[in-house]
């Protein structure tokens, strides 16, 4: 299925995490199609930052703030009736989860079930993409790419605060968002996508970045796991397929209410 800008023309978005990298570009090119997008984020949390850099604030309505304010999460629900959710907001970086291990917990884990809970009472809501990661899986005995079956898991807080929001939608999907509890359809899934590449990505401890800083500085770049194995994909692929997600989700709740790998065919 392509990505349809006929569907998206007039659909009200409700984009938590619209302020960082992925999030701002997904909210350029959701205006782009014609969608009326709502942000729901913190403040930027780089310098420079994609948001402020190409004026992602101009295009859209934001609201500043965090997903684990479940008072403001229902507000901004109720302000906006969306009727799709993309639900980036979350802690990203690894090293940042070895600092503040119960911050990304309550952010990724506790902040994607406040948001949940508020769509699934939202009557407006039809679709709703949670955007985790490939670190997800345990990653224990399995030297392949892996599959939406496999086992989940984490080594370290980052890996194990995504492998909790999966469980955490995992279980609403089957249980609140179950077809027999909602008066309306609404398709609820989970996007793991692995590292994304594109323009405007300035947080810390990311290998492109990182790269590219170093060579402009003329110092040599430091490689956290050089043994490290991961997929790779520019930024507008990964949106692309979450927003197709959407469109399946809108169209066949039933049938694609589940987990979803967004990947390239290799990794490197």
């Amino acid at each position: 299925m392509a990505l349809d800008a006929a569907f998206w023309r007039g659909k009200r978005v409700l984009l938590t995490g619209n302020t960082g990298f992925k999030g701002s570009w997904a909210a350029l090119w959701l205006k782009r199609l014609g969608a009326r997008v709502f942000g729901y984020a913190l403040t930027p949390d780089t310098e420079p930052a994609l948001f402020l850099a190409a004026r992602v604030g101009t295009v859209e309505r934001n609201t500043v703030g965090d997903v684990r304010d479940a008072a403001a999460v229902d507000a901004a629900f109720a302000l906006h009736s969306p009727q799709i959710v993309i639900h980036m907001a979350a802690q990203p970086l690894v090293r940042v989860a070895y600092e503040q291990p119960r911050e990304t917990y309550s952010t990724n884990v506790a902040g994607t079930a406040v948001v949940l809970d508020a769509a699934r009472r939202c009557d407006s809501v039809r679709a709703v993409v949670v955007v985790t990661s490939d670190k997800c899986y345990d990653l224990r005995g399995v030297d392949r790419a892996r599959a939406e079956d496999d086992v989940l898991g984490g080594a370290e807080p980052y890996a194990a605060s995504k492998a909790g929001a999966e469980l955490v939608t995992a279980a609403l999907r089957s249980s609140l968002f179950a077809a027999q509890t909602l008066i309306r359809p609404c398709g609820l899934a989970t996007a793991r996508a692995g590292n994304t590449l594109g323009g405007g990505d300035w947080a810390r401890d990311r290998l492109m970045p990182d790269l590219i800083a170093s060579f402009i500085e003329g110092v040599a770049a430091p490689v956290r796991n050089p043994g490290a194995v991961r997929p790779w994909q520019h930024i507008l692929d990964a949106l692309r397929g979450y927003f197709v997600l959407a469109q399946r989700l809108w169209h066949e709740p039933a049938a694609f209410s589940e987990a979803w790998n967004f990947g390239p065919p290799a990794s490197h």
